[in-house]
This record gives C-alpha cells, sequence and structure tokens, in this order.
C-alpha cells in the first residue's frame, strides 16, 4: 500500500517539541514532556455511537516514532480508518494492543495542558501520577486495572499523605475515564467504586489555616517593609494593601491596570474562582506600583529575568530574611478580614467581595450582581491609611 504524504516530515518527526501534532487523515504525533515520540490515529467508526448518541470516535496507539517510520505509521493509519469506514471497530478487528495506563496518562496530560492556568498546574498533575501510580500500575493495560490495582495505589499513602492521596485517586480516575471513553475498558470506574463502597479508612483532617499576623502589628511591619529597596519587598507591600493572593500579584501585567479609574482588573484566568476581580487603587498602592513603569517591562513586579515575574516563594524568603516567623504572605488576607471585622460598620459582603470570595447562595449572587466597587473602594482606603500609616509619618 502507498504512504500518502501529509503535514509532517521526517526531520519534524524527529524535532518537534512536546504536544500532539497533526499530519492529517486522523495521524497524530504524540511527543511526550520526556521527549518519548509515539503515533496514534483517531478514526470515527461508522455506524456506531457512544452513549451520548455522537459518532463514535476512538484513538488507537500506533507505536513509537522511533520504531515505526513516518510512512509506515501513514499505511497503518490509513488501514485503520478503511476498517473504520466499513463499520468495522480496529480494536476487535485482532491487530490492536490495548495501551498501558502510563501511555493514556500521558496522552490525557498532553491534552489538557491548554487548560490550566498555568504550566505549573500540568506538571503537578503528572508528577503525582509519576511518583506514586506509574510504578506500581503504569506498565498494565488499562483495560486490566480495577480496584486491587487501584487500592495498591492509595492504600499505602491514604493517611499519610490525605490530600496528595485523593488528588491522585481523582487523576487515576479522569485517565480510566478517558481509557473508557476511547474503547480500551469497558465497566465502572474502580474509583468510584471504591468511594462509593467506603472501602478506604476514614481519616479526619485538621484545616490547616494560613498563619497570620495580628492586625495590630502590620503598621509597624509595613514601616521596616518600606525600608527595604527589593522588588520582594514592593510585591508585599502590594499584597498587603490590596489583600490579593501571591500569584495574583507576582502574575499581575500594566495591561490590567486602568489608571484613570484606578482600578486593578485581575482577568478571570488568573483568579481562584475563574471571575474577573475589580481592585481599587488607593494613593498608598499607586506610589509603590507607579515607580515601577520606568522600568518598561511587561510585569509589574518583574523578577531576575526580563519581562518574567518572581518566584513564588520571593515574598516569603524575605519574610525570612526580615526574621518574621511563622507568618506566610497568604495569611495577609487573614490579617485583613480580621481587620475589617474589629471595624464598626462594615458589612460582611464588602469584606469578603474584597478577598475576591463569593458571597451567598448561588441564586442570591444570581440576583445580587453588583461587586460594590465603592464600598470596597471605602474600605481598602481605610485599610490602607491603617497600614501605611507609620511609614508614612
Amino acid at each position: 500500500m502507498a504512504a500518502l504524504s501529509g503535514k509532517l516530515t521526517k526531520n519534524l518527526v524527529r524535532t518537534l517539541g512536546p504536544g500532539r501534532h497533526g499530519d492529517g487523515g486522523g495521524l497524530y504525533l504524540v511527543v511526550d514532556p520526556s521527549g518519548a515520540r509515539r503515533w496514534i490515529v483517531r478514526v470515527t467508526v461508522k455506524g456506531q455511537r457512544n452513549r451520548e448518541g455522537k459518532p463514535l470516535r476512538t484513538d488507537f496507539g500506533l507505536g513509537g516514532a522511533d520504531v515505526v517510520t513516518l510512512n509506515e505509521a501513514r499505511d497503518r493509519a490509513l488501514e485503520y480508518r478503511r476498517l473504520a469506514k466499513q463499520g468495522i471497530n480496529p480494536r476487535y478487528n485482532g491487530r490492536q494492543e490495548i495501551p498501558c495506563f502510563e501511555e493514556i496518562a500521558r496522552q490525557v496530560h498532553i491534552e489538557r495542558l491548554p487548560t490550566w492556568k498555568n504550566p505549573k498546574h500540568g506538571q503537578q498533575w503528572i508528577n503525582t501520577l509519576a511518583d506514586y501510580a506509574f510504578p506500581k500500575i503504569g506498565r498494565l493495560p488499562v483495560s486490566e486495572i480495577g480496584q486491587p490495582e487501584v487500592l495498591q495505589v492509595l492504600l499505602p499513602v491514604w493517611t499519610e499523605k490525605h490530600e496528595t492521596a485523593k488528588r491522585l485517586a481523582q487523576r487515576i480516575k479522569a485517565v480510566l475515564d478517558v481509557a473508557k471513553s476511547k474503547g480500551f475498558r469497558d465497566g465502572e470506574n474502580p474509583v468510584t467504586t471504591i468511594r462509593d463502597a467506603r472501602v478506604l479508612p476514614q481519616v479526619k483532617q485538621k484545616v490547616q489555616h494560613h498563619k497570620a499576623m495580628h492586625w495590630k502589628d502590620v503598621p509597624a511591619f509595613y514601616a521596616e517593609l518600606a525600608t527595604k529597596d527589593v522588588m520582594a519587598a514592593k510585591a508585599l507591600m502590594f499584597t498587603c494593601l490590596t489583600a490579593s493572593r501571591t500569584s495574583e500579584v507576582l502574575h499581575a501585567r500594566w495591561e490590567e491596570f486602568d489608571f484613570d479609574q484606578r482600578l486593578w482588573i485581575v482577568p478571570a484566568a488568573r483568579m481562584k474562582a475563574d471571575q474577573e476581580h475589580r481592585v481599587p487603587l488607593t494613593p498608598e498602592m499607586l506610589s509603590i506600583i507607579e515607580p515601577l513603569k520606568a522600568l518598561r517591562s511587561d510585569i509589574v513586579f518583574e523578577g531576575q529575568k526580563r519581562h518574567k515575574p518572581m518566584s513564588n516563594m520571593a515574598m516569603l524568603m524575605l519574610l525570612r530574611r526580615m526574621k518574621v516567623e511563622g507568618i506566610t504572605v497568604h495569611g495577609f488576607r487573614s490579617t485583613f478580614r480580621d481587620w475589617a471585622a474589629e471595624q464598626p460598620g462594615i458589612p460582611r459582603e464588602v469584606a469578603e467581595m474584597s478577598l475576591a470570595h463569593q458571597v451567598g447562595s448561588e441564586v442570591e449572587r444570581a440576583y445580587a450582581r453588583s461587586d460594590l466597587l465603592e464600598k470596597r473602594r471605602e474600605l481598602l482606603r481605610l485599610w490602607s491609611r491603617f497600614v501605611a500609616g507609620a511609614s508614612n509619618g
């Protein structure tokens, strides 16, 4: 059978970076972050539909690119499409091998990379599986993974690292769900069965709150912080005044600021609740960021690399150098909330919205659409004057 030409070349097969690269006709080269390269083909089986009633589309592995050449992959893909066009699922044609758990997991990781807010989250997703699941079930065909295999992964960490184990279970479930959707396994997901049957032991967890500074101590701390002529200090001062999360401040870009309206508009993609958040800018906040315009960087609080933000640890390390023990950067949000609760006449919903928290039930939020901007502006004005009072004399 003559191989068909497509978008890829032999050179591209060797040099393309991580991702899923199409050749045409449903043939893809999948390059893992590790550099491993393999072929898959996606076909639509004629006359077959999934549970939602949509045409059945299935991915099949064609082998590693170091073993299967580009022309061989095109030949195999063409044969799979021929079978699918005839209404034959290649999985049942005696030629399709069931992929292993790790293969499906890495494919899911690559496919979901665009959905994560930043690459760090995507890397954490696959790292958890690589650390705990791959050594035990990574090479098993996904069709052979049941409750015993999942328990073998979860039990050793369920009590000692409970939060990690819960995330691990969710990620194993996601991989097996995708494997089923591609026709590689049948039946109920074993993670769901384990959860519903309560096979794993009950674990009582204490809520770990971020350690926070008492609000009465903030002005003196802020005054000392104002003497530090480093970018981390400026970012921490701004974080304290805005009661924002660390990532929101470190990744702030100039394009998010409306200086005419005195607003910092954090886009939904960078917010924990996936909703745009408007932060009123006070004179104290502006005095921190306006001098930074002279750096002509895309990032407000630029790190050591041009146009790149500082490390997530930069502000915490500054606290340690200042001998401020037992306090976290995130804890300043709690400090702000405690201060607001002590002030007379501050409505709870105004304080909560200043922290970008959702207030009320889903129904209440559907009717109460205002973000109470002007009331929050006044609250942050009072907070800024309180915090920066000592440093301003």
